[in-house]
């Protein structure tokens, strides 16, 4: 789903402020323990879904010790309040600050995740689903600042509050009325949640680093579902930009920070059914050459021990990531089926003439007014490019469609933040499917 900004109004919302202090630990009040025997609420876990410009609580469930009376609840049993801070805007000192959420959805569920329905199944866990227009409820925060340029990591604390605004039932005896009551209401009472995050898709990752030469790069990759080792797949390698490298804490971040780790796997994003693996590296902003060799002997690992599907090795980037991708494919232009630089570093002239003869297709996307890599690095990027194709006896066509190129205005965002180009491109699914659709010639070799 993609996040529009605007929809929901926070004008109009309470803005909290709560002491810090450790999440994911057992609440107490009333009703009764976080954990344990008797009644009341058992357990608060926060879901987070990746949305175009992040991850964001997108729902929470809600335990009780028997099974809930889904006719006893509506979208105003409870209310949930979430951090009103977003890394690209606020500072820091934004945290703490909270700002209710809107429920858009309440049913019982057998486990702590959303249903694609909507609809109640029998189960011990209420679920409360979250409108991801809301201004609030952004789980990536800032990590470290060495310099003006900061590295950010996903928030291992949330500072998600539920208040449970009525009475919860559990299921009558015989059907009738609204059964015994599991939990009184606490008006009064703010939670925080208990348990550890529900991370749609990103949990689905597995961790992996890579060592050579004293230099290590760490990875998280994203197998098929229906993944059979006798076949090949695509692979999409994702390039993050420079506050998404590795710090030393915060691994992961990568997947969670913005949508194009997480796009290839979903449809909706890509308008194509066909399985894809992710391959998401970690770069550590040491300098493109380096790491590019880094990342080319990975790859060459990685399509050793998975069945790649060799012809279709492609790789995508947001900001600093463009430069791995530039060097690379200067480097082994023969391992790559294709390119897409989103709000980008620009090429130079011997990586260009490397990439036409190698004539990896390209498509490149700016923002006409990005606040920190200027739109001329783009429009020169292109031009390099395309004359470096003209020169090997390319027509000015020929070469305009190895190498595209789209602009944005700033009208094109749901967020106002103009160096994410990445943004109106992966909302744009012609472009992933462009991607997708390139493939090496036979015989050529990686």
């Amino acid at each position: 789903m993609r996040l529009r900004r605007g929809l929901v109004p926070l004008l109009a919302a309470l803005v909290l402020t709560v002491a810090s202090g450790t999440a994911y630990a057992a609440t107490s009040g009333g009703t009764g323990p976080a954990h344990g025997s008797g009644d009341g609420i058992r357990s608060i876990t926060p879901i987070t879904t990746v949305y175009t410009y992040g991850q964001k609580v997108s729902a929470v469930a809600i335990e009780y010790g028997a099974t809930v009376n889904p006719r006893t609840l509506d979208n105003t049993t409870f209310t949930v309040a979430d951090t009103i801070y977003n890394f690209r805007f606020n500072p820091i000192e934004d945290l703490p600050k909270l700002a209710d959420r809107t429920i858009t959805h309440t049913y019982t569920n057998d486990a702590p995740n959303t249903r694609t329905d909507k609809r109640s199944a029998p189960g011990r866990y209420v679920i409360v689903e979250l409108n991801p227009a809301d201004t609030g409820g952004w789980t990536v925060i800032v990590s470290k600042c060495p310099t003006f340029l900061c590295t950010v990591k996903v928030n291992p604390e949330l500072p998600t509050r539920v208040v449970q605004r009525k009475d919860v039932h559990a299921q009558p005896g015989k059907g009738a009325g609204k059964g015994p009551v599991l939990a009184r209401a606490t008006p009064r009472e703010s939670r925080p949640v208990t348990e550890k995050p529900v991370n749609k898709l990103v949990d689905e990752f597995t961790y992996g680093s890579f060592l050579s030469g004293g230099m290590v790069l760490p990875y998280h990759y994203h197998l098929p579902k229906n993944y059979q080792p006798g076949r090949t797949y695509p692979l999409m390698v994702v390039l993050p930009g420079h506050g998404m490298g590795w710090d030393g804490d915060n691994l992961g971040v990568q997947l969670a920070a913005d949508i194009p780790a997480t796009a290839w796997l979903q449809s909706s994003w890509t308008g194509s059914s066909e399985d894809v693996i992710v391959l998401a590296p970690q770069h550590q902003r040491v300098g493109g050459a380096a790491e590019a060799d880094l990342l080319v002997k990975l790859l060459d690992q990685f399509v050793r021990q998975f069945p790649v599907d060799t012809r279709r090795v492609y790789a995508t980037t947001v900001s600093y990531g463009s430069q791995l991708l530039w060097e690379a494919f200067a480097k082994r232009p023969g391992l790559f089926a294709g390119g897409l630089v989103t709000g980008g570093f620009p090429v130079n002239a011997t990586q260009a003439t490397a990439i036409a003869a190698g004539e990896v297709p390209v498509w490149i996307t700016h923002v006409e007014h990005d606040h920190l890599l200027n739109v001329t690095g783009a429009r020169n990027s292109s031009t390099l490019l395309r004359q470096a194709y003209q020169a090997r006896g390319k027509s000015p066509e020929q070469a305009a469609d190895l190498v595209r190129y789209t602009e944005y205005a700033d009208s094109a965002f749901s967020l106002p933040d103009y160096h994410a180009a990445f943004g109106p491109t992966y909302e744009d699914s012609s472009i992933l499917r462009w991607l997708l659709g390139q493939t090496k010639p036979a015989g050529v070799g990686g």
